[in-house]
């Protein structure tokens, strides 16, 4: 039985030039996140600007600071800030609770204000000691509000910054509870989000605190802000944790809240909660058989036909790709062939194919992928919709790493896997696609320098060379120079490429063709 924890199986079409199987590809792909994805969206770490209270519009939130004068004087003012703040927790007279969050709203506009917080100043000038005091059990909620942004801005700078919040982490995690004021417990989780967002380090602190489950609550309401902060925390919390990702979904009503913000929240709402099921299917086999039992591959689908947001579709197809690229009792029983929820998997996936944005079409690429791994059923459902034309049209066109991934889903096309280990081949499938001008794609492949495409472009040549009928496949590598863009391995370091392309050209073209093994 496969670890209930580990990352679902990712699909390449040939894992060697005499046998296809599904293979774990790419283990951390629905993990990393790359400047091209989220990163191009959204920072992994949020400045807050305009806080989750009803009366913060007089909070600047385009005077980004443009010169070194100006940085300069920002800092100086957060100086006196902390100073003034200081006084103001000394001070016990009449008033004193209104005079201290005046002081820590100052500070919190002050953090607010530049592109550039002076995050630095404000710590050398002892910020965290004296907001961890202003935490302290029995504040009022203002203060613990204005605390708790300062706080989540402090989070949002450099590493070493965000360190700096460790002391706070208990009593943020703590103001998060049930008995916590909404507007506090958002901005704590918020707070929370930036830390979780700096590295591994201090999400195993989080979640050794307890992090998961306060967080995990304030996703089960209907309250729109509050479930936003809330997953998009939980997206950093759970990144990289299998443990993690499997105690979320297994917490009461979470499941249900997640398909329930998939299907009626607003595109923001959605998108922050496609990006925790991004993660929940990408490290836990447990959280995608629950996932796939329920209504979530309906839900991916209609987000996926009716949005046109860049930022929601690209967590929702990963998702969808994460789900049918685990083992084949998950995909068979996600993707049925002939049901219409399947039909419509395929339709949207060739919406995706044939955007203008290189991230949907390479996502898309690889969620095909999956699919065309599966069973026969799955193989002709793909190769009788509209997507082989396109596929064939980016595989010549396409970047190289979009040339990739439709490389797999197109070999994936031509074989499905037998008893004894050789790919059975689907010969209809082969003609069709050589038919569609695919091979030259693939030769340009065995050019290039990189291993995996190479390798991908070799196994596909064998298909042909062994598959097209009436002896056609050496006469159609060679008028593509499949002969010549094999010889390149002829002293190549990688000896399985150097192997492969030797024993191609001695079967299939003689001798005099031979290459130096």
């Amino acid at each position: 039985m496969a670890d209930e924890n580990s990352t679902p199986h990712k699909r390449g079409p040939l894992k060697s030039s005499v046998g296809s199987a599904a293979v774990q590809r790419r283990r951390d792909h629905a993990v990393t996140v790359r400047k091209e994805r989220r990163e191009a969206l959204m920072r992994t770490k949020r400045l807050c600007r305009v806080g989750v209270s009803s009366d913060d519009a007089d909070v600047p939130v385009d005077a980004d600071m443009a010169t070194d004068e100006e940085q300069s004087v920002l800092e100086d003012q957060t100086v006196k800030s902390m100073e003034e703040l200081n006084l103001a927790i000394a001070y016990q007279g009449k008033g004193a609770m209104q005079k201290r969050v005046n002081a820590l709203r100052e500070l919190r506009r002050l953090l607010s204000k530049s592109e550039y917080p002076p995050v630095e100043a404000a710590l050398k000038a002892g910020a965290m000691p004296t907001l961890v005091q202003c935490l302290s059990f029995g504040s009022p909620d203002e203060q613990l509000l204005e605390t708790a942004w300062c706080l989540t801005n402090i989070a949002a700078g450099k590493p070493e910054e965000t360190k700096a919040l460790l002391p706070a982490l208990p009593l943020l995690i703590a103001h998060m509870g049930e008995k916590s004021s909404l507007p506090v417990a958002e901005q704590c989780a918020w707070a929370l989000g930036n830390v979780a967002g700096e590295g591994e380090e201090l999400r195993d602190v989080l979640l050794s605190q307890g992090a998961l489950q306060p967080l995990a609550r304030m996703m089960l309401p209907n309250k729109g802000s509050t479930v936003r902060t809330a997953a998009w925390a939980l997206s950093n919390l759970i990144k990289g944790h299998a443990k993690a990702a499997t105690e979320l979904i297994r917490i009461d009503g979470v499941l249900d809240a997640i398909l329930r913000h998939l299907k009626r929240g607003d595109e923001e709402l959605a998108t922050e909660v496609a990006w925790v099921v991004v993660y929940l299917t990408a490290l836990s086999n447990v959280a995608t058989s629950m996932l796939a039992k329920s209504d979530l591959l309906q839900i991916l689908v209609d987000r996926l036909a009716s949005s046109n947001s860049l930022e929601l579709l690209i967590p929702v197809l990963r998702s969808l790709g994460n789900l049918v690229a685990g083992d084949s009792y998950v995909t068979d029983n996600v993707l049925v062939a002939g049901n219409e929820v399947t039909v419509r998997v395929i339709q949207v996936m060739i919406k995706c194919l044939s955007s203008e944005h290189r991230v949907l079409k390479k996502e898309s690429a690889w969620a095909l992928s999956n699919v065309a791994a599966g069973s026969v059923e799955h193989k002709k459902l793909i190769h009788s919709s509209g997507a082989v034309s396109i596929l064939i049209r980016l595989l010549s066109t396409s970047p190289f790493d979009i040339r990739k991934e439709v490389a797999y889903v197109l070999g994936n096309l031509c074989v499905a896997p037998s008893e004894s280990g050789r790919p059975v081949l689907i010969v209809d499938h082969l003609v069709s696609l050589v038919g569609g001008g695919c091979l030259s794609g693939f030769a340009d492949l065995v050019r290039s320098a990189d291993i995996e495409a190479a390798r991908l472009g070799l196994q596909f040549l064998e298909l042909v060379l062994r598959g097209m009928p009436n002896g056609e496949g050496p006469k159609l590598v060679e008028a593509e120079d499949g002969i010549e863009a094999m010889e390149r391995f002829q002293f190549h370091e990688n000896e399985e490429l150097r192997s492969m392309a030797n024993q191609l050209v001695d079967k299939y073209f003689g001798e005099d063709y031979g290459l130096d093994a």
